[in-house]
C-alpha cells in the first residue's frame, strides 16, 4: 500500500536545488526517453508525476503491478522490448551473465594460488611470479572502456559471446604454456578479453529491469565481481596441494566453456532503441525459432546490421571523458580505487605472505592458504545481505523524503557505513 506520507507534504524543490516542472511542455515529452534525460532524478510517486508531468501525460505512464511506482524506463508496446520480457526470462537472462561476471577475476585468481607451484615449474621466485599476477587488473580496466563502446554500438549479446570465446582461447593458452613469458602474455590477454561481462552486468540489468528493482539486480550482479577473486584461491588451492597448476587452469577453461554455451544457447539482446519507438512505426521484429537467425544473432551479424549512427563514434569514444569531469564521479572513482585497489593487492599479496617460510613469512601449508581465503568468501555473502536490504531502504526513504522523486547521490549515504568497518579492519590487519 503507498506510504501517505509520500504525497501530503507541500510541493517544493527536489534535493538538488531544482524545482522541476514539465507540464508546461507535455506536448514535447517523450516518456521512452525521460528517464535518460533527467538522468539522476525519477519520478517514482504517480501522484508527483502527475504535479510534474500534467494529466496527460501522467495518464500515459505504466506502473508496478500494485500501482505504487512509476516505471523507469517506460515499457512501449513493444512485445520485444526486454522491459516486456517475462520475469522468469529476465532473471534467467541475468543468471547467465552473473556466470559470465564471474570468470575474469575467477581466471586470474588461479593464479594468485599458484604462486608456489608456478615458480617450481619456472625455476624462478615466488615474487617474481606473484609480480606478474599483479599486472592483470590494469587490463581489466582498460578492457572494460573498450568493450561498452563495442556494446553501445553492436549489442550486448555478441559482444559477450566473441570476448568469451577469445578468453577461453587465451586461458587454455596459459593452461599449457611452455614458457613463464608465453604464460605471462596468456594471463594479461586473458583478463582484457575477459572482462567484458564485468561491464555488461550494468548494462543487462537496465535494460531488463524497471528503476525500483535495479539496485538489488546489480547487488546479485556485484556480489558475483567482488566474490569471484577470492573464490578460484579458496577453491583451487585444495587442488593445487594435491594435482598441479595446470589442472587448476584446466578446471577455469571448463568453467569458462560452459558459460559459454549457455550465451550461445541462450542469452538474447537485450539492446532496445527507445528513441526510435513510435507506436505507428515499431522495430522490425526478427525471426524466432530460426536456427540460422540465432547464428546471426550470436556472432554479431544482426548487430552489425542493425547499428544506428545514433549515438555516433565520436559520441561513444568520448562518452568517458564528458562524465570523468563530474567532481561527484571523481570522489567515487578515488574511493572505489582505495577500496577495490587495496583489497586486490592483499588478495594478491596474502598466498606469499602466508606460505614464505619464517622469518619473512608464517610457512604456512598450501592447504591452510585456501582456507584462509573462506574468509572473504563468507564476507561477500554478508555484504551482499545487508546491501539488499539498505539498497531499498534508502531508496523508499529518499522517495518519501523527496515528495517522491529519486535522487541518484542518496545512495552515497550508506557508504558511511562502510567506513566504520573499513578503516578499523585495515587498521587491524596491518
Amino acid at each position: 500500500m503507498q506510504d501517505e506520507n509520500l504525497n501530503d507534504s507541500p510541493s517544493r524543490a527536489s534535493a538538488s536545488g531544482s524545482d522541476e516542472k514539465y507540464s508546461e511542455f507535455t506536448d514535447q515529452i517523450d516518456i521512452y526517453t525521460l528517464h535518460e534525460l533527467h538522468a539522476g532524478r525519477l519520478i517514482l510517486d504517480p501522484l508527483e508525476a502527475k504535479k510534474e508531468l500534467g494529466d496527460s501525460v501522467a495518464a500515459k505512464l505504466k506502473l508496478t503491478k500494485d500501482g505504487r511506482y512509476v516505471l523507469w524506463p517506460q515499457p512501449t508496446d513493444d512485445p520485444e522490448d526486454p522491459q516486456n520480457w517475462s520475469d522468469r526470462k529476465k532473471n534467467f537472462q541475468l543468471f547467465i551473465v552473473i556466470l559470465a561476471s564471474i570468470i575474469p577475476d575467477f581466471d586470474n585468481g588461479i593464479g594468485i594460488i599458484s604462486t608456489f607451484p608456478l615458480s617450481k615449474q619456472f625455476h624462478t621466485t615466488p615474487g617474481v611470479i606473484n609480480n606478474i599476477s599483479s599486472k592483470w587488473p590494469p587490463h581489466l580496466g582498460w578492457g572494460g572502456i573498450f568493450f561498452v563502446m563495442l556494446m553501445r554500438r553492436y549489442g550486448r549479446l555478441a559482444t559477450l559471446f566473441w570476448t568469451q570465446l577469445i578468453a577461453l582461447g587465451l586461458l587454455a593458452g596459459a593452461t599449457f604454456a611452455p614458457t613463464l613469458q608465453v604464460f605471462a602474455a596468456m594471463r594479461s590477454l586473458t583478463a582484457f578479453f575477459g572482462t567484458c561481462p564485468q561491464v555488461t552486468g550494468l548494462y543487462t540489468i537496465t535494460d531488463l529491469f524497471p528503476f525500483h528493482l535495479q539496485a538489488r539486480k546489480i547487488n546479485y550482479w556485484t556480489m558475483a565481481v567482488v566474490l569471484s577473486p577470492h573464490l578460484s584461491p579458496f577453491l583451487f588451492g585444495f587442488l593445487d596441494a594435491r594435482t598441479t597448476w595446470r589442472w587448476a587452469y584446466g578446471v577455469g577453461c571448463l568453467y569458462g566453456l560452459a558459460v559459454l554455451i549457455l550465451i550461445a544457447l541462450f542469452l538474447d539482446e537485450s539492446l532496445y532503441h527507445r528513441k526510435a519507438y513510435s507506436a505507428d512505426h515499431p522495430p522490425v521484429h526478427r525471426r524466432k525459432g530460426s536456427i540460422v537467425q540465432r547464428v546471426k544473432d550470436v556472432v554479431g551479424i544482426t548487430g552489425v546490421r542493425q547499428a544506428r549512427s545514433d549515438p555516433p563514434w565520436s559520441d561513444i569514444c568520448t562518452a568517458i571523458l564528458k562524465i570523468a569531469w563530474r567532481p561527484h564521479l571523481f570522489l567515487i572513482l578515488f574511493f572505489e580505487a582505495f577500496v577495490f585497489g587495496f583489497s586486490i593487492g592483499i588478495n594478491v599479496t596474502i598466498t606469499v605472505f602466508f606460505q614464505t617460510p619464517p622469518p619473512f613469512g608464517f610457512g604456512f601449508s598450501q592447504t591452510t592458504v585456501s582456507a584462509i581465503y573462506a574468509t572473504p568468501v563468507v564476507a561477500v555473502f554478508i555484504g551482499e545481505l545487508l546491501g539488499r536490504y539498505l539498497n531499498d531502504w534508502f531508496m523508499r526513504r529518499e522517495i518519501k523524503r523527496n515528495n517522491g522523486v529519486f535522487e541518484a547521490e542518496t545512495r552515497l549515504w550508506y557508504l558511511h557505513l562502510l567506513l566504520y568497518w573499513q578503516f578499523p579492519a585495515a587498521y587491524i590487519l596491518n
